[in-house]
């Protein structure tokens, strides 16, 4: 399958993700526990299917965020967690990583897109999205994400993502531990209000340091759609890489992305599905090849995204 995509990377035809999964599942009523993994599951393989039957040509495993030190971080310690946690805890991340593969590859299945949609296996940093001061050490983050990205290759996802990086020395460990595996890594950067990396490095450093890398495409995410489509220049200028972008809507909520609360973005209707597709068009125009839906975005986006494209949106010039 991913053959297939990497032809279509290399062609610069236009390539549709999915939208959010968290926040989505939150408005559909999904209480946020470990995910939704362990007690809706079906609800999990719902969205991916809506998301394929919306047109997506990639679907992300809901982990984003998702690994042992949400739960590790509630203790003063491992051994205080052993000390007073609930039974399993330490083996947790891994079980519902994999619950999280088995469910979209479920749902492809279903949706009859085994031949004609990939999935994409979701990293993310190993704090907090929005805190790149809490980032590990670069070997520590190495060593966390390879053991994460293992998880999702032995689940045979087509790829990884690695979602809303926040610093170089994260994304480099992580993309070297992706790569380990055998598996095509994808990098996506979150983006601070002055159209850098949150930390304030810059975008196009950290395009260039991906390329080297080895990854296969850079693109930007969790910002708002104008804040998304300033960068995408910088993209471009920085790397031969295939570029992309899918932004949050609306206003971020806390607390969230914590197992314990609801990850939430409040007054998305601002951004209607029309409004959403029409600020995408630019990322066309700017050279963007991948688009998709971050925070506060659902199928509807993501089928305007399409109706877009099946219309005039392949012949916009990459």
């Amino acid at each position: 399958m991913y053959e297939h995509l990497r032809s279509r990377l290399q062609r610069r035809e236009p390539i549709l993700l999915d939208g959010a999964n968290g926040t989505e599942l939150v408005r559909r009523g999904v209480r946020w526990r470990k995910h939704g993994l362990l007690t809706d599951t079906e609800a999990v393989e719902q969205l991916h299917r809506d998301y394929l039957a919306a047109g997506s040509d990639i679907i992300r495993t809901n982990t984003f965020q998702l690994n042992p030190r949400i739960f590790l971080n509630v203790f003063r310690n491992r051994e205080h967690m052993r000390h007073i946690g609930a039974p399993g805890l330490e083996d947790l991340a891994p079980r519902l990583l994999r619950t999280s593969v088995r469910l979209a590859r479920q749902a492809r299945a279903k949706a009859g897109r085994e031949g004609t949609a990939a999935i994409a296996g979701v990293l993310s940093p190993l704090e907090h999205c929005f805190r790149p001061d809490l980032a590990p050490p670069a070997d520590q983050a190495r060593r966390e994400h390879e053991e994460l990205a293992l998880v999702f290759a032995e689940g045979t996802v087509d790829f990884l993502l690695l979602e809303s990086m926040n610093t170089i020395a994260e994304a480099k460990a992580a993309l070297a531990a992706g790569r380990a595996t055998g598996l095509p890594v994808w990098v996506s950067f979150v983006l601070g209000p002055e159209g850098e990396l949150l930390n304030r490095e810059s975008l196009g450093q950290a395009a260039a340091e991906m390329e080297r890398g080895g990854a296969e495409a850079v693109l930007v995410n969790c910002a708002p759609p104008p804040d998304t489509t300033r960068a995408l220049a910088t993209l471009k200028r920085s790397c031969s890489l295939p570029v992309g972008a899918f932004a949050h809507i609306g206003r971020f909520s806390p607390p969230s992305w914590k197992f314990e609360f609801f990850p939430q973005f409040t007054d998305t209707e601002e951004w209607p599905p029309a409004r959403y597709a029409s600020e995408a068009k630019r990322w066309r125009e700017e050279g963007a090849t991948i688009l998709g839906g971050c925070c506060g975005t659902g199928p509807a986006h993501i089928g305007a995204l399409r109706a877009w494209l099946a219309t005039d949106g392949r012949s916009v010039t990459a």
